[in-house]
Parts: C-alpha cells; structure tokens; sequence
C-alpha cells in the first residue's frame, strides 16, 4: 500500500514538472510592462526577459537608472519613467504603453515597484508614514494595474503583482506588511473577477533577499529618523537604550538572513509570466518556505511567542 502511494505521489510530481516545463510562444509578440526596474529585482527581470526574446517595457523612478539599463539591452527594450504614486504618471506611462502595444494589448505587467521605509514600532509613526508606504506598495499597484488592464485583457494575459511572505505574517510594526497584506487581498479578488476573461493573475511572495528592501543600514537610520521625532513621552516610555540595542539586535540577527541569489525570486517571476500553465503563488526563498509561511499557519500564541521572546522590551514594559 506504501509503494502504490508513493508512486501516486511520484506520478502527479512528475505530471506537475511537466506540465509546469512548458512555455508560451512567439515570444517576440509579447509585450512585459515591469515597474520598479532601477534596481534588484525589476532590473534583473527586464534583463532577463529581454534576453529570451519578449519586449519589455521597463518603467524606472530615475533617468539614470534608464539609461543604465539600455546600454546593456537590445532594441526590444525600451523604457518609460514611472513615479508609482503620481496619477499623471501613470497614465503617461499607460498611453505609451497603450500606442507601443497596438491591437496585439499587453501580455503582462510585473507590478515590482516598492520601499521598506519608514518601519518601526507603530507608536513611532504617524498617519503620514503609513501613508506615504501605502501609496507605493498598494495604491501604486492598484493603479498601474487598473491603468493597463484593458490592454491585458485584450491580450488575455497576465498580472503578476510582488507581494512578500510578509504579507501572510507581520513580524515587526509599520505599514509594510499592512501594505502586503493589501496586495495579497487585491491579487486574490482580481484574480477571481478576471477568471472570466481568461487573464491570470499570479502573485511572488519573497522571503528575505538581499535588496535596498532589506537594507540592514537603511533600516537602522530609518529607526534612527524617527527616534528622533517621537515625543519624549514615548522616548521615556522606552528607555534611552532602546535604540542602539534595536540596532545590535537588527544587525545580529537579519545581517545573515538575506539571500543573494536574487534570481531565485526573478525565476519565478519568469515562469509567472512566461509559462503556460503558472502557478497561482511563488514563495521564492528557503526561510520563505521553511519558517514565514508554516508560521503563518500556527496558533496565534505560539507565532506571537516565537515572533517576540528576542525582542528588545522597553524600559517601560509591564513585567
């Protein structure tokens, strides 16, 4: 009984790598709109798939950064300046899309664009940092999609929205994983809503890489900022220490955790966009795989004792 079980299982492994191992063709037809493609990910992937032949079309927040990622592409690439959280440029970024694509429409957009900044324990911040995160990470998701989802459909293509196993768990304050989990709820109602069209929508969940996202230093100086703009009432309520051992421990504990294989996350944005039968979610990463997302899955007092035992107590805490 064993044996039958596990060839059952060996089977419909080997049926799903198969099924998973084919891709889309005439490549050269297809246009990939990516946002955020300065750097890291997005940079990788519109070289990456400029390589295998797609048209990319890659929006970038600096000229620089346009500049940079032309001299080493080929003429199928082009690029279009996109500030995620100014309507006007979204919509200029649209209809340039919109006059590239022509009747053919718009095989994907790779919404990638995001910031980590400002994070810290939520009585640290104000509206205005949730907000400023929340219109990058969410708003400016929602837009870009809605601003190109005609031409998707008329493609009957793809969405593929970079979320984070931060948005299944929140570890740590601040808007970043609201902003997240914000994606994940959209990727899954728009994922529904457009079944009937025969447009996928796919979603990337990375663990820790190694990116400006989880950039050791800027999060330590983003604690620093906004140390220095709490009142001295909360100052007071968390002891004069408590900012340098929040740094110690930052540095101990996540310096090692970031992975600098970013192409682990960028093969799944590929097969995202370039397979024919993708998945629904791509979980890129070992700790992604291995501890965020079986967390997610535990009673909330285990989570919540494991996610807090190390964590600095201020000098105020209840004991």
């Amino acid at each position: 009984m064993f044996l039958y079980v596990l060839a059952v299982v060996a089977l419909l492994w080997l049926y799903r790598w198969y099924r998973e191992t084919k891709r889309v063709p005439n490549k050269s037809d297809k246009y990939v709109y990516i946002t955020g493609c300065d750097s890291g990910f997005g940079n990788l992937l519109a070289k990456h798939l400029d390589k295998l032949g797609f048209c990319v079309i890659a929006s970038c927040f600096t000229e620089k950064g346009e500049v940079e990622l032309k001299k080493v592409s080929s003429e199928r690439l082009s690029t279009v300046h996109l500030d995620v959280t100014k309507s006007d440029s979204i919509k200029r970024a649209a209809e340039f899309i919109k006059t590239k694509v022509g009747q053919k429409g718009l095989w994907s957009v790779v919404n990638n664009a995001g910031v980590s900044v400002p994070s810290g324990p939520c009585d640290w911040l104000t509206i205005d940092d949730y907000r400023q995160m929340l219109d990058v990470n969410l708003m400016g998701v929602i837009e870009v999609t809605m601003s190109v989802l005609p031409l998707i459909k008329k493609a009957r293509g793809r969405v593929v929205n970079v979320a984070s196993v931060f948005g299944r768990i929140s570890p740590f304050g601040g808007p970043y994983s609201i902003s997240k989990y914000g994606v994940e709820a959209f990727n899954d109602s728009l994922r529904r809503t457009m079944l009937p069209f025969g447009v996928k929508v796919l979603c990337i969940e990375p663990g820790f890489f190694k990116t400006s996202v989880t950039d050791i230093d800027l999060l330590k100086n983003c604690v620093d900022k906004l140390w220095e703009k709490i009142p001295q009432e909360t100052k007071d309520e968390y002891g004069i220490d408590y900012r340098h051992k929040v740094s110690v421990l930052m540095k101990e504990k996540f310096s090692h955790l970031p992975d600098s294989d970013l192409m682990k996350v960028v093969s799944c944005m590929e097969h995202a966009i370039a397979a024919v039968h993708p998945r629904t979610r791509y979980s890129p990463g070992w700790d992604a795989k291995f501890f965020w997302l079986p967390l997610s899955y535990m009673p909330t007092v285990i989570s919540d004792y494991l996610l807090t035992k190390d964590n600095v107590k201020p000098a105020k805490a209840v004991q």
